[in-house]
C-alpha cells in the first residue's frame, strides 16, 4: 500500500501539518477498507470505476460534495506520490471532475462589532482577559490563522522593529507589522505572563491559565465567546476574524499583492476571495457618489 512512505513524503517533503497528514491518511485507509469490503480489490491496482463506486457510496452515507471532494483530493495527491515513486504507471484520478458545490459567502465581521469586543475587553488587566484582548488584536491586525498564533513563541515577537515573525503552511516564514496599540496590549499581557509564570521557562507566546501553551479549541471559543455577544452573524471564529482583516484592507485602498504577503497565500487567486465585499462595497459609493445616479 507503500501509506507509510506516502505519510513520510507529506511529512518531510510537502511540510503538511499533522492535522492534515492524519486526514489523509483516514481517507486512503478509509477506500482502501472499501475495496476491500465492496469490490474485492487493492488500492495499487484500482481502476477509476471503483473510486467511482467509492464516490456514490459517500454521497449516499450523506456526505456534502464538499467534504466528498476533499476525500478524492487526499487520493489523487497519494496517487500523484504513487506515479511519482513509479509503484503505478497511471493516476487512475487523471481525468476526474470534481464534484459541483455551492461557494460559501463568508461574512465579515463589521468595524463596529469588532471594536465592540475590543471595547468589553478595555479594561480588564486579569491574565485571561489581557490575553484573550491580544488575541482578537492579532487576529483583526495581522490576519494571522489560527494555527499561526497557536504556534508563536517569545522569540517570534521583536518589539524593537515592530514585526511578528509567523510560521506558515508548508513551513514558509513571513514577517507582519504589528500596529502600536498592539505592541501596548503585549506589553501588558507579557507583565501578567510573567506573574503567571513566576520564573518559570515557557516558550509559547499564549499559554492557558495553567502556564501550558494555547490550543486550537480554546482560541475557537475565545473568539466565539466574545464575538457571540456583539454580533449576529452565523459563523463567528478566528477564520472570520482574518477574513475581516482582509476585507476592511481592501475597502481602504489596500493593495491585492500586499494583502496578500500579509496573509501568508501563495497565490493571488486565494486572496481573491477576500475582494467580494470590497467590490460591493466601491459598488455602494459608487451608487451614491455618481453624478448620475442623483438624477
Amino acid at each position: 500500500m507503500f501509506l507509510n512512505e506516502f505519510i513520510d513524503y507529506l511529512q518531510l517533503e510537502k511540510k503538511y501539518s499533522s492535522h492534515t497528514v492524519l486526514a489523509y491518511e483516514k481517507d486512503v485507509l478509509a477506500f482502501s477498507e472499501f475495496l476491500k469490503k465492496e469490490e474485492g480489490g487493492d488500492v495499487v491496482s484500482v481502476h477509476y470505476a471503483q473510486i467511482r463506486s467509492w464516490i456514490v457510496f459517500l454521497v449516499e452515507t450523506g456526505l456534502t460534495n464538499r467534504t466528498v471532494n476533499r476525500k478524492i483530493s487526499s487520493l489523487r495527491s497519494y496517487y500523484k506520490f504513487l506515479l511519482k515513486t513509479g509503484v503505478v504507471d497511471k493516476n487512475p484520478l487523471a481525468k476526474h471532475k470534481a464534484l459541483k458545490v455551492s461557494k460559501k459567502l463568508q461574512v465579515p465581521f463589521s468595524e463596529k462589532e469588532v471594536e465592540d469586543v475590543l471595547g468589553v475587553l478595555a479594561d480588564a488587566g486579569d491574565f485571561v482577559s489581557v490575553r484573550d484582548r491580544l488575541i482578537v488584536e492579532l487576529f483583526y491586525s495581522t490576519g494571522i490563522r489560527r494555527i499561526e498564533l497557536v504556534n508563536l513563541s517569545l522569540s517570534d515577537v521583536d518589539r524593537g522593529r515592530k514585526l511578528l515573525k509567523v510560521l506558515g503552511k508548508r513551513g514558509k516564514e513571513r514577517f507582519v507589522p504589528l500596529l502600536t496599540s498592539v505592541l501596548k496590549t503585549l506589553n501588558m499581557y507579557l507583565e501578567v505572563r510573567n506573574e503567571l509564570l513566576e520564573g518559570k521557562d515557557e516558550k509559547a507566546l499564549f499559554l492557558t491559565e495553567k502556564g501550558i501553551k494555547i490550543y486550537e479549541m480554546l482560541v475557537y471559543r475565545v473568539i466565539n465567546g466574545y464575538f457571540s455577544k456583539a454580533s449576529s452573524k452565523l459563523k463567528k471564529s478566528p477564520h472570520i476574524l482574518r477574513h475581516s482583516f482582509a476585507t476592511h484592507l481592501l475597502n481602504e485602498g489596500a493593495n491585492l499583492n500586499a494583502v496578500k504577503e500579509l496573509l501568508g497565500h501563495s497565490s493571488l487567486a486565494a486572496t481573491q476571495v477576500y475582494t467580494h465585499h470590497s467590490v460591493a462595497e466601491l459598488s455602494k459609493v459608487y451608487r451614491k457618489s455618481h453624478p448620475r445616479n442623483k438624477k
